[in-house]
């Protein structure tokens, strides 16, 4: 659709793009990033016809731009600005009946089915429709711009300019706007040109990025290329971290703040005083949230908690369903299911096994809960009936200190390996195959840090967090197992 070559141009003799050069297709979400001043505004005005190149040219379908005449453009292209105005008080529908102007061949005279159609459509699509017929001074700033795209869109154009369309828009708005968009990119073939200031909103939406630095292209990529931590805090002179989006393959960018949101006083501590015990729960409170990686019922996957608590549940526990039924019981005990990980075990929490092991610089609390009487050998698995009985071998891990994305899988990973072998010399068996056992069909596990204090990039078997890990499950397990069969003999 749009062929850039050697751009250069701005305002009254005061170049803002410097020689830029890229190609957009047919069907594309194209977006434009980058900091304030960096061109965007300007770089969209010249691809719109507005703004003049000084040199260098714009292929609009093969033909430069500026031979286009202006009714002519407008079949092939829609502009929203970032402030449109409003010189009379016309309606919402008659304003947006302005859009299918360039469709006509005299002024409303011949307005058609398919004209009424399409206004009433993007109306609806726009969320516009139920007040059509307030006047547009009437509308919030949101509501205003809203109808101003729905104006666009009934041009019914090839191309969509659009400059920060989400700016003044909630949530949810934004959401349809951008599924709507990217529908009518890639079922009817329309090209949209934003520019946007959330950076994650593009990562999420575009099939390509510009990011402008300056006047000039920073880099022209897809959004995984485009979006590196190092060029976003060179381009934005701000940290950043990135993550993948929990659902759908894009990019996402996190600020990172200069001081803490709970603005920590010194290095905190996470040790055997934060451990509560009873006879229904043992819970962990800490001082601050510790970013965790857990399989716990409430609180799996990644996030930041505060409170953690391992439940006892009788051994013929049966619930439809078991995290609510988890967050009921949480809540009703005081804890804020949001800041909390939890577990269950149907093992006697008397049972339990703690210990707190210091290294040179950071310092970790292992506590396990061990019942075997659902002994698996996870090689012959496949031999086991469906059923899940509860049984578990829970273990907790808080390391005070920074851990690596790295060091928190290689955490779980030594963590099962020590497990393993505490099975192993206890000649722990599979009831079904009279195989040594490798753990329980219900084993959960935690890895919690305080992200504070030594860097900690590693985690594998010979690490010194690692044999920290290594050392304190293989220890714990075996105390707790020991326990465990003590009391049944008993």
């Amino acid at each position: 659709m749009y062929s850039i070559q050697q751009l250069a141009g701005g305002y009254a003799g005061k170049p803002v793009i410097h020689n830029i050069s890229f190609d957009i297709d047919k069907g594309q979400l194209f977006g434009i990033l980058g900091p304030n001043g960096s061109g965007k505004t300007t770089l969209l005005k010249m691809l719109s016809g507005i703004v003049p190149a000084s040199s260098g040219q714009i292929l609009l379908k093969g033909k430069p731009i500026k031979s286009y005449g202006a009714k002519e453009l407008a079949k092939i292209i829609a502009v929203l600005s970032q402030h449109s105005e409003q010189s009379f008080s016309y309606t919402v529908k008659e304003t947006v009946s302005l859009g299918r102007y360039a469709h006509q061949k005299g002024w409303f005279q011949n307005w058609t089915d398919e004209d009424e159609e399409i206004v009433q459509r993007v109306m609806e699509q726009t969320g516009v429709a139920h007040f059509e017929h307030h006047h547009i001074t009437e509308l919030s700033g949101g509501e205003r711009q809203r109808v101003f795209l729905a104006q666009a869109l009934a041009q019914e154009p090839e191309i969509l300019l659009l400059d920060e369309p989400t700016n003044h828009l909630d949530l949810s708005y934004q959401k349809e706007l951008l599924d709507l968009l990217l529908d009518w990119t890639e079922n009817r073939g329309l090209t949209v040109i934003s520019i946007f200031h959330d950076l994650n909103l593009a990562g999420l939406y575009c099939d390509q990025l510009l990011l402008l630095n300056n006047g000039k292209i920073e880099k022209n990529d897809i959004p995984n290329e485009v979006l590196q931590e190092e060029r976003v805090q060179t381009v934005y002179q701000t940290d950043v971290k990135k993550q993948p989006h929990p659902k759908v393959p894009a990019p996402q960018l996190v600020l990172l703040p200069e001081k803490g949101k709970e603005r920590r006083k010194g290095i905190p501590v996470v040790g055997p005083s934060n451990l509560h015990f009873n006879m229904e729960y043992i819970a962990l409170k800490s001082d601050v949230p510790l970013r965790s990686m857990s399989s716990g019922v409430v609180g799996s996957g990644t996030g930041w908690y505060q409170s953690f608590v391992n439940r006892h549940v009788n051994k013929n526990y049966n619930c439809d369903n078991h995290r609510e039924e988890m967050v009921a019981y949480l809540k009703k005990h005081g804890f804020e299911p949001s800041e909390t990980v939890g577990m269950m075990t149907a093992v006697y929490l008397e049972d339990v096994s703690f210990r707190f092991y210091e290294a040179d610089g950071f310092s970790g609390l292992i506590v396990v809960t061990a019942g075997v009487g659902n002994a698996v050998d996870a090689s012959l698995s496949p031999l086991h009936a469906g059923s899940i009985v509860p049984g578990t071998i829970n273990t907790w891990i808080f390391i005070n200190g920074d851990l690596t994305e790295e060091a928190y899988i290689q955490s779980i990973m030594t963590a099962t390996e020590a497990k393993a072998k505490a099975m192993m010399d206890l000649e722990i068996k599979d009831q079904v195959t009279e195989t040594i056992a490798t753990g329980t069909s219900t084993d959960s596990i935690l890895i919690a840090a305080t992200q504070k204090g030594m860097r900690l990039d590693f985690a594998g078997t010979i690490t010194p967090l690692g044999k920290m890990i290594g050392k304190g499950v293989y220890e714990c397990t075996v105390e707790a197992i020991h326990k465990s069969r003590k009391r049944k003999k008993n």
